[in-house]
Formats: structure tokens, C-alpha cells, sequence
């Protein structure tokens, strides 16, 4: 079953947002993940919930999701997140239709 990497940041430090943000598709990539989204062209259309950026990312399922989190690539990519702003970050399961 697929899974989706769900993750918002508001950003701080463009300087640093500008490092992960090119360094990040490869890391992805290398754990066969797909950007599906990734903008910050974002139109809030009912509730408050109003991040600056947004990704999601496509995975085969949830055990390639977590390895590439847990990855020794993503972990640098990790520290630099946690330092440009503020980062949320989910994993959640594709739905398979009945």
C-alpha cells in the first residue's frame, strides 16, 4: 500500500531553507520517493490551518517512508529542518479502494 510523506514548515531562515531544499530530491529520490507537491502557492479554502510551505511525498509503501525518515541522508537533512523554522511532519497510509 502506498504512503505519503505529509510535511509544512514555516521558515525563519531562507538561507538554510534554500540548503535543505535543493539537497532534499536527491535524498528522496535515492529512497525511490516522488514529490507530488511541494509549494508554497498555498490557498487556505476553510480553517485556520495556514503553513508557508507544503510537500507531499509519495512512497511504494510505509516501510520505504520510514527508512528513507530514518536514513543517515536524511538524518543531516533532519537537523537543518529542525533549524530553519518550524517543521511538522507526518507519515500516513495510501487508501486502497475496495
Amino acid at each position: 500500500m502506498t504512503a505519503y510523506v505529509i510535511a509544512h514548515a514555516d521558515i525563519t531562515d531562507e538561507t538554510l531553507f534554500n540548503q535543505f531544499s535543493e539537497r532534499v530530491p536527491g535524498v528522496v529520490a535515492a529512497h525511490g520517493g516522488r514529490f507530488l507537491v511541494r509549494s508554497g502557492d498555498i490557498e487556505v479554502v476553510q480553517g485556520e490551518w495556514n503553513p508557508e510551505r507544503i510537500a507531499i511525498v509519495e512512497f511504494d509503501d510505509i516501510e520505504q517512508a520510514r527508512a528513507w525518515q530514518e536514513s543517515a541522508g536524511y538524518a543531516e537533512l533532519r537537523q537543518i529542518l529542525n533549524q530553519l523554522g518550524r517543521a511538522h511532519v507526518i507519515i500516513v497510509p495510501g487508501y486502497d479502494q475496495p
